[in-house]
């Protein structure tokens, strides 16, 4: 038997959860250079300081989900995932407190909102040790820069085949 207060409880805290860490999403897919003006101190944590800019993947603020509209089915599992504006945005506050690695994560993070989860998997997988050649590597790399507008994430696979040649790590190699 479901105690429905207790899941009731569970999913608030989950909402609340994704409301402080910037967990949800706009649908905004701007370029990994584009500036937002945001400032550390004024709009820092911007799920609690500047909600009103981040959106769902339809136009919703944080504000709009309920658990009565999850339960609905009014939300969908794309309101609840991160996308390209909201980590572009995390970009920039990252860098601008000096944590250019951060930002650079942040910025291959948004790159790959744009990549269905099943081939993320597919390119995961086909990174590992001798699991492809050099050519199928280069040919994900041209994937991701042509079909899906990712060229950092494009630049580590070419780097990727580049080491695995160097290293012996390529399909074929053991």
């Amino acid at each position: 038997m479901i105690d429905e207060k207790k899941l009731e409880d569970m999913v608030r805290q989950a909402l609340q959860g994704i409301k402080n860490k910037e967990s949800s999403c706009s649908c905004d897919s701007s370029s990994p250079n584009k500036e937002f003006n945001l400032d550390v101190k004024r709009d820092y944590p911007l799920g609690k300081k500047r909600p009103e800019l981040i959106k769902t993947a339809r136009g919703q603020s944080l504000e709009d989900i309920s658990l009565k509209d999850v339960t609905d089915g009014k939300i969908k599992p794309e309101d609840l995932r991160i996308t390209a504006k909201t980590l572009l945005m995390q970009a920039e506050i990252a860098e601008k407190v000096g944590r250019r690695q951060l930002a650079n994560n942040f910025r291959r993070a948004a790159e790959l909102t744009k990549v269905p989860d099943n081939r993320i998997l597919e390119i995961y997988v086909a990174l590992r040790p001798h699991r492809s050649s050099k050519e199928e590597l280069l040919s994900i790399a041209d994937e991701l820069e042509k079909k899906y507008e990712a060229p950092i994430c494009a630049s580590h696979v070419r780097e990727a085949a580049d080491v695995y040649e160097r290293r012996r790590l390529l399909k074929g190699m053991e």
